[in-house]
């Protein structure tokens, strides 16, 4: 991978990684804030809902270190080794990890409002993100057995290669 296009992919990664911080320090708290002074019936929803939706923008911050890690062995040509996997095994568990909490907060979020009932732009957003990320999930998983597979195709390669250098 060239270095332009490395050095951009670490623009793009401090660019969203700077957003998500924004959103967690000042837009989900402002965001609360108002629906609580707007909402004061519901008001008693607001720091749970806040602490498990900062605590999954954190998994979010999670995957981008590790991308940004992965993108450091693709620069020094290592990442078919098994420094690689320890980074994607992060990816995976922080992406499922903020599926199961979009998912809880949904159900919590259902259990708590019965009477008032929820809104279904909110109950939409929480179950769209909530699959979007199990799914990130699942789709890193099977990157990672191709990983695995080139790992053990480098590893006999070399085998074949240093048995090569023997016979000649």
């Amino acid at each position: 991978m060239n270095v332009l296009a490395t050095g951009l992919l670490r623009l793009v990664l401090i660019f969203m990684f700077l957003g998500v911080l924004v959103t967690q320090l000042w837009v989900l708290p402002d965001i609360s804030r108002s629906l609580a002074a707007q909402y004061p019936e519901a008001a008693h929803l607001r720091s749970p809902t806040l602490v498990t939706s900062v605590i999954t923008l954190v998994a979010a911050q999670l995957v981008l270190v590790c991308v940004w890690r992965l993108l450091t062995l693709v620069r020094r040509d290592t990442v078919f080794t098994l420094k690689a996997f320890r980074w994607v095994d992060i990816v995976i568990g922080s992406a499922a990890g903020a599926g199961v909490l979009s998912l809880g907060l949904l159900l919590w979020l259902t259990a708590q409002t019965t009477q008032t009932g929820m809104q279904p732009g909110i109950a939409l957003m929480l179950l769209g993100s909530s699959v979007l990320a199990v799914g990130i999930a699942f789709l890193v998983g099977v990157l990672r057995s191709l990983l695995a597979k080139a790992v053990g195709l480098k590893g006999e390669a070399t085998n074949l290669r240093a048995e090569l250098d023997e016979v000649i």
